[in-house]
């Protein structure tokens, strides 16, 4: 394997789901792992070093920024921290959404200008954001979501170009379905009453088996690795044969046509 931005990697999100995958696969690599998530051992085993870190918290990723720097930095930061919520867009509560958007993306924000310091005092390092393919195109009830991963793709894009100067790269993942715990922690955002609440519903139904049946962590990491080893990585990759296809439908076909095929979908 090739190591162009060194054999050093955060991981936040690190506790479940992709984060958890990608830090064994980096570890098995050769990759010294900063598994990072808000309550963990800080120790070291084998090649994964726990480090508890908040994304939401400036102090908490500051500390954690420090912890790393002291034991020789890393040359890649991999964002994989999220959260989950499902509802219309009428019915979900402003501090939800804002609790969303602060791990999401603002997580993102807070722990790159953190962390872009020692990428660039490097002059080479590397920046993987995963998003979604909910990032390209919305899904009923479940907008608010789909919001933080459209914000995420449009700021991977923009940070990539204006990196570019110091030698970061930075590369956006999109995943499809995956089967991850997030169908089981997702917020249901539908108070009593709803007038949307059997829409929603049915909508979470699909979803729930798109993820269970969809991808693997450990397939969508396997890809975020390889990502590693380019060091002219693209500026977004989707992961899984279907959401490749759903992607390229989207990019091809007239906007009226997709939103009613989406529509269906999720009735």
């Amino acid at each position: 394997m090739n190591y162009p931005y060194g054999k050093a990697i955060l991981v936040t999100g690190a506790s479940s789901g992709i984060g958890l995958a990608a830090a064994n696969a980096f570890a098995r690599a050769g990759f010294k792992v900063y598994a990072a998530a808000r309550s963990c051992n800080e120790a070291t085993h084998g090649n994964i070093t726990g480090l508890r870190m908040d994304v939401t918290d400036e102090a908490s990723v500051a500390r954690a920024e420090r912890l790393v720097a002291a034991r020789g930095g890393v040359g890649i930061v991999l964002h994989c921290a999220g959260l989950g919520i499902a509802g219309a867009a009428e019915d979900a509560k402003e501090q939800d959404v804002r609790r969303l958007f602060e791990v999401n993306y603002f997580g993102v924000l807070r722990v790159n200008r953190i962390f872009m310091p020692m990428l660039r005092a490097r002059g080479r390092g590397l920046v993987l954001v995963v998003g979604s393919v909910a990032g390209r195109m919305p899904i009923p009830y479940h907008v608010h979501y789909c919001g933080t991963k459209y914000a995420l793709d449009c700021y991977a894009e923009a940070l990539r170009m204006e990196a570019r100067q110091f030698g970061v790269r930075v590369s956006l993942i999109q995943p499809g379905g995956t089967k991850t715990n997030i169908t089981k922690s997702r917020l249901i955002a539908v108070p009593e009453g709803s007038p949307y609440a059997e829409g929603c519903a049915m909508a979470e139904l699909h979803l729930g088996y798109s993820e269970q049946a969809g991808n693997t962590p450990q397939n969508v990491a396997r890809a975020i690795l390889r990502l590693a080893e380019r060091q002219n990585p693209p500026v977004r990759v989707t992961t899984g044969a279907p959401y490749r296809c759903a992607m390229l439908l989207r990019k091809l076909s007239p906007a009226r046509a997709f939103e009613l095929l989406l529509q269906r979908l999720f009735d």
